[in-house]
């Protein structure tokens, strides 16, 4: 598990990005880039989300003193990057197959699971969404997870919950308890 972002880090190093320091801007990116990474992702091909990441940060670090509250970069970052989204959402219906080579190394029956659950997690509402590839794709658990995002616990843990259910649904796999109830 990472190390949790505790707010006056992260308001010292957006400070300290106002004032043009490469290190604290590099410092934000790592921070927060899966964050990015993840919203871009749920409605973005790879290799577009990848992109749109990259541009997010360029214009979040263009207006790096609109930010009111500099502890609260990652709901800034996250509310910048859901609007640069749309604007790219429209041109990605074609690009939803693209990320069949994104997993490299992976064989051709795990890269059409993952495939199709990246789809199944992109049909999911954004909550869901967001905290789904947060977690199965980022990697993060659910206290990095409200780190990043500026959600409490609880909200992530429902929303892990919730989305979770749902992408069994939508996949067609039973949970464990519907599972010992038909056995």
């Amino acid at each position: 598990m990472k190390a949790v972002l505790h707010p006056d880090d992260i308001a010292r190093q957006v400070q300290e990005a106002r004032r043009g320091s490469q290190a604290a801007f590099t410092w934000l990116y790592r921070a927060f880039a899966p964050l990015v990474h993840a919203i871009h992702l749920g409605m973005s091909a790879r290799a577009r989300a990848e992109d749109l990441t990259q541009e997010t940060f360029v214009i979040a670090f263009g207006k790096l003193d609109q930010l009111r509250e500099p502890a609260r970069f990652g709901p800034w970052i996250a509310m910048i990057a859901r609007r640069t989204r749309h604007v790219a959402t429209i041109e990605e219906s074609e690009l939803a197959d693209a990320d069949a080579a994104a997993w490299p190394g992976a064989g051709p029956e795990s890269t059409a699971q993952a495939s199709e659950a990246l789809h199944a997690i992109r049909g999911l509402p954004e909550a869901y969404r967001e905290t789904l590839i947060l977690r199965l794709v980022e990697g993060l658990s659910g206290p990095e997870i409200a780190n990043l995002t500026g959600l409490t616990p609880q909200s992530v843990r429902v929303n892990l919950h919730r989305g979770m259910s749902r992408l069994r649904d939508a996949l067609g796999i039973a949970s464990a308890q519907e599972e010992i109830a038909d056995g």
